[in-house]
C-alpha cells in the first residue's frame, strides 16, 4: 500500500528550502516540477543560467543543483517524510537531474532532520574570521557529513594551504586578464545598490555580500568586484592561518558532481549547526591545467570539487533568492 501524494503546499514548502542552497555566482540554475498525481518532484537544470567561462562543463551547475537537492531532503526529513531519490533518471533528458518521490513510506532520516534549522541561516561569509583552530571533533563531524553523501572532506596541512592560496592568486590573475571572464562576473556580481524603493535583483551577488577587500592576500576569498569600484567598500585584515577544507570525489562525472553538491551542502549545514561560518572558492578549479594541483597528494581524493574556507566569525549578509513561483511548476 502506497501513501497518498502530498499536497501542493507541502511541495512548495520543500522547494522554498531547496532554493536556499548556494550556487556559482548565485545564478540559481534550477527549476522544479511537481507531478501532483504521482507525488513526484523533479529537479531540472536551468540551462539559461549557465556560466560558460567559469563553468564550461556545467560541473558547478550540477553541484549547485545537488546542494538544492540536499536542502530538499533535509526539509522533507524535518516534515516526517522519507523521499526516494533517483539521480539522472532519464539518459534521454540530461537536464533532468533528479526525481524525488515524496510519498515514500520509509522512516525519515533523523540525521538530516536535525540540520533543518540551519537551512535559512546558512550563507557565505566573506568577512574576516578569527585566527582560531577548528576542534578535531568538529572536523570529524564535517568529514562524516561529506562521507554520508559519498564524498570526501580533507583538511590539508599548512604547506598545502599555502599552495592553494598561490593557486587562487594565479587563477585571479588569469581572470583579470580575460575580458570575457570579467564580463561574466559583472553579469552576476552587482556593484551598485538598488535604487531607493526599487526591488533589488533576485539573483546574483549583491555588493554588500562581497566583503571587504583584503589587506594582503591571506585567505582564498573571491573578489567579485573584479576591479570595479564598489561604493562604501572598505579594506580589512583577514586571518593569517585560514582553515581550508577540500571537498572531493573518486570519479568526476555528472552524477559525481550531483553527489558532491549534496555533500557540500550537508557539510555547510553541519558547519552552521556547529557555530562555524564558511565561504567557497572555485577559482583554481575552473582552469583544467590548475585544478589537478589543488588536490592534496597525501590524500586518497582523486578530484577536488570545492575549496571551503571555514572558521569562527561574523555571519555574512544573505544573498537574494528567486521566488518559489518562478522556479516551481505544478502539473
Amino acid at each position: 500500500m502506497t501513501a497518498e501524494p502530498l499536497a501542493v503546499s507541502t511541495a512548495t514548502a520543500l522547494v522554498a528550502d531547496a532554493v536556499a542552497a548556494p550556487s556559482l555566482g548565485n545564478a540559481q540554475p534550477w527549476t522544479f516540477r511537481y507531478l501532483r498525481e504521482s507525488g513526484v518532484l523533479r529537479l531540472y537544470a536551468d540551462l539559461r543560467r549557465t556560466l560558460p567561462h567559469s563553468d564550461p562543463e556545467n560541473r558547478g551547475l550540477h553541484m549547485g543543483c545537488g546542494a538544492a537537492l540536499l536542502n530538499l531532503r533535509v526539509s522533507a526529513a524535518a516534515a516526517g517524510l522519507a523521499p526516494d531519490v533517483r539521480l539522472l533518471p532519464d539518459p534521454a533528458q540530461p537536464e533532468l537531474l533528479a526525481e524525488v518521490r515524496l510519498s515514500g513510506t520509509g522512516s525519515p532520516d533523523a540525521a538530516l532532520a536535525v540540520l533543518h534549522p540551519a537551512v535559512p541561516r546558512r550563507h557565505s561569509s566573506r568577512l574576516p574570521y578569527r585566527d582560531e583552530d577548528i576542534p578535531a571533533a568538529v572536523r570529524e563531524r564535517l568529514s562524516d557529513a561529506a562521507l554520508a553523501e559519498g564524498a570526501q572532506l580533507v583538511f590539508p596541512g599548512a604547506w598545502h594551504v599555502r599552495s592553494v592560496l598561490e593557486l587562487v592568486r594565479d587563477a585571479e590573475g588569469r581572470e583579470a586578464s580575460d575580458p570575457a571572464w570579467r564580463a561574466e562576473t559583472a553579469r552576476w556580481a552587482h556593484t551598485e545598490p538598488a535604487a531607493p524603493g526599487a526591488p533589488g535583483a533576485s539573483d546574483g551577488i549583491p555588493a554588500e555580500a562581497f566583503g571587504p577587500r583584503q589587506h594582503g592576500t591571506s585567505v582564498p576569498v573571491r573578489d567579485f568586484a573584479a576591479g570595479r569600484p564598489v561604493p562604501g567598500r572598505g579594506q580589512a585584515v583577514f586571518e593569517q592561518n585560514p582553515n581550508i577544507a577540500l571537498l572531493g570525489t573518486v570519479e568526476d562525472g555528472p552524477v559525481d558532481w550531483l553527489r558532491a553538491g549534496q555533500a557540500l551542502e550537508r557539510v555547510l549545514l553541519r558547519a552552521t549547526t556547529d557555530g562555524l561560518v564558511a565561504s567557497l572558492t572555485s577559482q583554481p578549479l575552473e582552469w583544467s591545467d590548475v585544478r589537478w594541483a589543488v588536490r592534496d597528494p597525501v590524500s586518497a581524493m582523486a578530484y577536488v570539487q570545492m575549496v571551503i574556507r571555514l572558521g569562527y566569525g561574523p555571519e555574512g549578509p544573505a544573498s537574494p533568492r528567486r521566488p518559489v513561483a518562478e522556479v516551481l511548476d505544478v502539473v
